[in-house]
């Protein structure tokens, strides 16, 4: 049985012996893993040893057990609080039980009645643990369920209803393969004379195509996905190439031919363009619906391509809203490969289009002028980015291919994402000092804290905190006190002042808890290190 941590704070040696050595610990499920003498200690002690219950007096000097509670309620919320009191208050009571107390101790403590109180809160904790593994349940379900929600996402794929920058993300969630490149969506009707409308449905007929096809499909340099779409069963086929598609309807004809001569079933399928990555498959798919439509006017036709009945003749590429997300999100915060294969993606579709040069130019146009707008939201200069004397004014005359063209855009974007990543590092390093400054100017002030400090500098206290340890390497309350202790230690050599003004003067309102705090720093008390220990 795995025991659950317990930490013990009570200003009474006495207290804590007792319960210590009283309470039968291993056999409640528990450990005792600290004690602390009073509540600034206790909340110290457990921010290192992360107790699961927490036992408190009431009365404690330098912090209170309800302030502890309130304190330990923000960064331990899951742990159980238990408090002592000697006092038969109906207040205290109310109050602990706002700070979410889960039990409540009149002194003197006995042993029977501790230990029913254990026994109670080591009931929730294995409640919240079953809890933990039911979770874990969920998630070995979710891993059973995949091969259902991949069929669902490439359903959602071919109909267009996932949006650009969510298909990368999804696919990887669904641990899906689905390269940048060309890709072309298939549709497979079948056809069963003779038979009725539901027979041609049935999903065992159709399971058995979906199939065939994933077995007997070989195409060097290509890839099928075969799957269960609405009454049809869809073929997603990744091509290398553009010139491809051919080829790839040479080899479809030869799995209909061999599906009619070992299962009897003769098929018809409708063949999309091919479009410049997965994002696009829909429009494919639509293409591949519309040459469906075409199989009775065919009539013995297996494989029916949309772009011999219907070219396009269209030639526009707009930069669209999708196109600008996926730009800025990898420029500001990918990775130079997810910026390389953004660029990379559209300029393929720029090729494949075969766009005349004065689309290609008004495509190319769109793309600086989405860059520009970035490094102005971004406060990067234009120069910095795109090179010195740059204006705005760039044509595509000025590159000797596609490819040059390419080379450029792609040095800008990497470019961009440095400067704008070299910004984001040294906003983090300017708000750590400036903080230091505000440090430095109020560690004197008793009701110095990360909340006052926050609200000085307009953050948030989760973020802060995170950015000052990332930092500093230390937490906001260690640097503070670092910060007092090193003026204490100052006043202590260089002046005459009584203890207790250099305790006023470095932001302690108790003597006796800045003595406690200055002997826990430097190992002797303030008295002994003016007395030369400390120099």
């Amino acid at each position: 049985m795995e025991r659950y941590r317990v930490l013990l704070a009570d200003d009474e040696e006495e207290i804590r012996v007792g319960i210590s050595r009283k309470i039968d610990w291993e056999s409640l499920g528990f450990f005792l893993v600290g004690e602390a003498e009073n509540g600034a200690e206790a909340l110290e002690l457990a921010e290192q040893l992360r107790p699961d219950v927490v036992l408190t007096d009431i009365k404690m000097p330098f912090m209170d057990g309800l302030e502890l509670c309130r304190r330990l309620k923000q960064s331990l919320p899951a742990a159980k609080m238990v408090v002592f009191s000697g006092f038969d208050d109906f207040e205290y009571a109310r109050q602990a039980v706002g700070m979410g107390v889960s039990e409540y101790i009149m002194k003197p403590i006995n042993a029977p009645e501790l230990n029913g109180v254990l026994t109670r809160l080591r009931e929730q904790l294995e409640q919240q643990r079953m809890e933990r593994r039911d979770m874990e349940a969920l998630r070995r379900r979710y891993e059973e369920s995949l091969p259902v929600l991949r069929e669902l996402f490439y359903t959602r794929l071919l109909d267009g209803r996932l949006k650009p920058d969510q298909i990368q993300d999804r696919a990887a969630r669904y641990e899906l393969e689905l390269p940048e490149g060309i890709w072309t969506a298939v549709l497979v009707h079948v056809d069963l004379p003779g038979e009725s409308e539901e027979a041609e449905r049935d999903e065992l007929l159709l399971l058995s195509v979906r199939d065939f096809f994933q077995e007997h499909f070989q195409m060097e340099g290509c890839a099928v996905r075969s799957i269960l779409y609405n009454d049809a069963v869809a073929l997603l086929v990744y091509l290398k190439q553009q010139d491809q598609i051919y080829p790839l309807l040479e080899e479809l004809e030869r799995v209909c031919a061999l599906t009619h001569s070992l299962l009897g079933i003769t098929l018809t399928l409708g063949v999309g363009l091919p479009c410049g990555g997965p994002e696009e498959l829909y429009a494919s798919a639509e293409g591949a619906r519309a040459a469906l439509e075409y199989r009775v006017l065919m009539g013995g036709e297996h494989i029916i391509y949309i772009g011999d009945l219907e070219p396009d003749h269209s030639a526009r590429l707009p930069f669209e809203e999708e196109d600008q997300r996926e730009l800025w999100a990898a420029v500001k915060l990918g990775s130079v490969s997810q910026v390389k294969q953004v660029i990379g993606g559209l300029m393929d579709r720029v090729r494949e289009k075969r766009l005349s040069l004065s689309q290609c130019h008004l495509f190319f146009l769109e793309m600086v002028t989405s860059l520009i707008r970035l490094a102005r939201t971004g406060g990067a200069e234009v120069e910095d980015v795109f090179g010195p004397g740059f204006t705005g004014v760039v044509s595509i005359n000025d590159f000797r291919s596609l490819d040059d063209l390419e080379g450029w855009l792609e040095g800008c974007c990497l470019k961009l994402w440095e400067v704008l990543g070299r910004q984001r590092s040294d906003s983090a390093w300017k708000t750590v000092e400036r903080a230091k400054e505000f440090i430095a100017v109020h560690y004197a002030d008793s009701d110095l804290s990360v909340e006052s400090l926050c609200t000085h500098l307009h953050l948030s206290p989760t973020y802060f905190s995170t950015l000052f340890k990332r930092e500093t390497g230390m937490s906001f309350t260690a640097y503070v006190t670092e910060q007092r202790m090193d003026r204490a230690a100052q006043l202590l050599r260089e002046t005459d002042e009584k203890t207790y003004l250099i305790a006023e003067q470095t932001g302690y309102t108790d003597p006796n808890y800045f003595s406690y705090v200055f002997k826990r720093h430097f190992g002797v008390t303030p008295s002994k290190f003016r007395g030369g220990r400390g120099r």
